[in-house]
C-alpha cells in the first residue's frame, strides 16, 4: 500500500488480492486507481497501476476473442448468453422453458447455488444459456458477465431494473430485460409496463413461463441479438446439413472452410453456392467470396 493511502484503496487492494478472475481483478484496480494519492511522489505508483489495467484490459479482450469464459468449468459456445436477476425472479423456470435443462425450482430463494446450463436450439442455432445463481447469492461469480456476448435481466418489478443494470454497466455484453411472471398483472397493468419500458428505451420482452406466454417473441429475440450469420453446407448431391456454420458477418468463404477444418481450404478447387450472396443458384465462386445468412455451399476438392 503507498504511503498516506486512504480506507478506500486500502479495501480496493483487498478485493485485488482476493479475486479470482481477470474481471474482477480489472474492477478492483479501476478502483485502485480511483482511490489511490494523487501527487508528484506517487506518478510512478498510479502509472504502475494504469500498466497492469491496460494489460488486463487486452488479456480479456483476447480472451473473449478466443471464445474463453472466466467461469470455471464452463465452455463457451459461440452463442452464449447468461440469465441474471435478483433472488426468486424465476430465471431457474425461464431456463427450463427455454432450453432442454431441468433445474431445480423451488418458491424459496437462493435455490440455484452454481450456474446451470441449457442449450436453446432455435433456427439451426444452439445457443448456450447459463441461469447464474442469483445477484449476491453463494456461488455468484461476476467473471462470466464480461465474456459472454447477451445478459438475459430478469425482473418482476420495474424498479428492479436499474439495480442490475448498474450492476452489469460495465459488462460489454448486450442486455436484454425479461419481465417475467407477466400473468400476475391485468391487461391495463401489462400496458403500462410496456410503455415505461419503450420510454425507458429498453430492449424488452414480456413473459410469463406459466402461461408460456411471450416465450417463442423472447426465443426470437434472444437469436436476434447475436451478430452471426449461418452457412449451411452440403456434400454434393446430399441434402444440406441441418446444423450451420455460424460466421461472422463480412466473412469470406475461405473463412467457412477454415472454421469447418484448419487447412481446409488449401484443399478446396472450388465451390458452389446457392443462397442470397449468389447471383443464380450454383454459381462457381472463388473463397474471396462474402457469405450472407442462408448461403448454402457446396466444397470440392477435387
Amino acid at each position: 500500500m503507498p504511503i498516506n493511502a486512504g480506507y478506500e484503496y486500502a479495501n480496493a487492494e483487498q478485493e485485488y488480492y482476493e479475486a479470482q478472475t481477470d474481471e474482477e481483478k480489472l474492477l478492483a484496480l479501476e478502483e485502485m486507481l480511483r482511490t489511490a494519492p494523487s501527487h508528484k511522489s506517487s506518478e510512478k505508483f498510479r502509472g504502475d497501476i494504469r500498466l497492469k489495467i491496460k494489460k488486463l484490459r487486452e488479456k480479456i479482450k483476447t480472451n473473449k476473442k478466443k471464445g474463453k469464459s472466466s467461469q470455471k468449468g464452463i465452455k463457451k459456445l459461440e452463442m452464449q448468453a447468461v440469465l441474471l436477476g435478483l433472488t426468486n425472479s424465476g430465471k431457474s423456470s425461464l431456463l427450463k422453458s427455454l432450453t432442454n435443462a431441468n433445474p431445480e425450482i423451488a418458491s424459496y430463494g437462493f435455490t440455484t447455488k452454481k450456474p446451470e446450463i441449457g442449450i436453446l436450439k432455435y433456427q439451426g442455432c444452439n445457443i448456450q444459456i447459463i441461469d447464474m445463481p442469483p445477484i449476491a447469492g453463494e456461488g455468484f461469480n461476476t467473471g462470466i458477465l464480461y465474456t459472454t456476448d447477451l445478459i438475459l435481466v430478469v425482473v418482476e418489478k420495474i424498479h428492479e431494473i436499474p439495480d442490475v443494470l448498474e450492476f452489469v454497466k460495465k459488462s460489454p455484453a448486450k442486455k436484454l430485460i425479461i419481465f417475467n411472471k407477466i400473468d400476475a398483472y391485468d391487461e391495463e397493468t401489462r400496458r403500462k409496463i410496456t410503455e415505461t419500458l419503450k420510454t425507458k428505451k429498453h430492449y424488452f420482452s414480456l413473459v410469463s413461463c406459466s402461461t408460456k406466454e411471450g416465450l417463442e417473441e423472447l426465443k426470437e429475440k434472444i437469436f436476434k441479438s447475436f451478430d452471426i450469420i449461418r452457412v449451411y453446407t452440403r456434400q454434393p448431391g446430399k441434402e444440406q446439413d441441418d446444423v450451420p456454420v455460424i460466421m461472422p458477418p463480412n466473412s469470406t468463404l475461405k473463412e467457412v472452410a477454415e472454421k469447418i477444418l484448419h487447412g481446409y481450404s488449401s484443399k478446396v478447387k472450388k465451390a458452389k453456392l446457392w443462397g442470397p450472396s449468389s447471383k443464380f443458384p450454383g454459381q462457381i465462386i472463388g473463397l474471396s467470396h462474402l457469405v450472407k445468412d442462408k448461403d448454402i455451399v457446396e466444397f470440392y476438392t477435387e
